[in-house]
């Protein structure tokens, strides 16, 4: 399965993800870091990321290809980020036939009510724990 780490702004979400996700990703599962700036694709290749890259196109093209994608809420709304989620990358990612896992945060512009208001890095473990949970499910059988 291909995954994709989607962040930008300084990238601290995507670099999280990839330093709690990675080292528990079985190999045969290729995972991408896009970001949507140059700063955050620094902090995930810092964290471990070997597949990286940066832009608009980027996160376009590895969209489509895309089985799972990780990020914040906000990667659903063109103009996030303060701007740097343009309607073109968000219209690939909700287009996009991956499974979505969203972490929600105030400071994206989106909130959702009725959430439990956990800390960030426990949301974040949740994420690395659906995905890995999607793995096993489609290494099992039983994914769709």
């Amino acid at each position: 399965m291909r995954i994709l780490v989607i962040d930008g702004q300084g990238g601290g979400i995507g670099k999280t993800i990839i330093e709690k996700l990675k080292p528990q990703l079985p190999p045969e599962h290729l995972l991408v870091a896009v970001g949507t700036n140059s700063i955050a694709t620094t902090a995930m290749l810092k964290a471990g990321a070997v597949h990286i890259a940066t832009g608009e196109n980027a996160v376009c093209h590895n969209a489509r290809h895309a089985d799972i994608i990780l990020g914040s809420l906000g990667i659903l709304s063109a103009n996030a980020m303060f701007g740097e989620l343009s309607p073109a990358m968000a219209q690939a990612i909700s287009e996009s036939d991956a499974m979505k896992i969203l972490i929600p945060m105030k400071r994206c512009g989106l909130y959702v009510v009725g959430m439990t208001g956990d800390p960030l890095p426990v949301m974040i473990d949740e994420a690395v724990d659906v995905v890995l949970d999607a793995l096993r499910q489609k290494a099992s059988g039983n994914g769709q």
